[in-house]
């Protein structure tokens, strides 16, 4: 099923096979986040190497593989069921190297999450994720977020609201508005 992406802030000219390389990223990332086509690793396999890895260990801890990262995601999205990334803040290739940072939001409408009950609170968040690819298969896939700011958003992280922009919800869900004000 052909995927529609939402557009991208940031990218610049890039070589057809990077382009390609760019298209087959999105493509994980579209299944990944979607709380419909995620169906756990195997939703993604025919898009990985065999023997891929996944590196997140401070978010995702027990992740090996690209499959493994889509298990663990699709248990979130139980939760977040409204989960979508907004657009890609940026997106580029070069050779085997794919970046996409991207926006994504969601509300906590869905099942409770570690025996938190749907707080019906919603969150908006950036990450970064890093893929190689090689053969036209996914050989590697690193995420790079912090996922503090979701979690104190949808009040799931044992915080109390604070004016300091990096503990309050509201800044967290809006750094544009925030991002003058305050030492970060």
């Amino acid at each position: 099923m052909p995927h529609e992406y939402p557009p991208a802030k940031f990218t610049t000219d890039q070589a057809p096979e990077e382009e390609q390389n760019i298209a087959l990223c999105k493509e994980y990332m579209a299944i990944a986040y979607s709380p419909k086509e995620n169906q756990g690793g195997k939703s993604v396999t025919h898009l990985c190497h065999p023997d891929a890895w996944f590196w997140s260990p401070a978010t995702f801890p027990g992740c090996t593989s690209p499959m493994d990262y889509a298990d663990s995601h699709s248990v979130v999205m139980k939760s977040v069921s409204d989960l979508h990334i907004i657009r890609f803040d940026q997106a580029w290739a070069k050779g085997g190297h794919v970046l996409l940072r991207y926006t994504a939001e969601g509300s906590h409408v869905g099942e409770p999450y570690k025996g938190i009950k749907a707080t019906g609170k919603h969150a908006q968040w950036s990450a970064a994720a890093i893929f190689e690819v090689e053969d036209g298969k996914i050989r590697s896939f690193t995420k790079d977020w912090d996922q503090k700011t979701m979690q104190i958003q949808l009040g799931w992280a044992p915080v109390t609201e604070s004016d300091d922009p990096r503990w309050n919800a509201e800044a967290l869900a809006n750094p544009d508005k925030y991002q003058k004000q305050g030492s970060m």
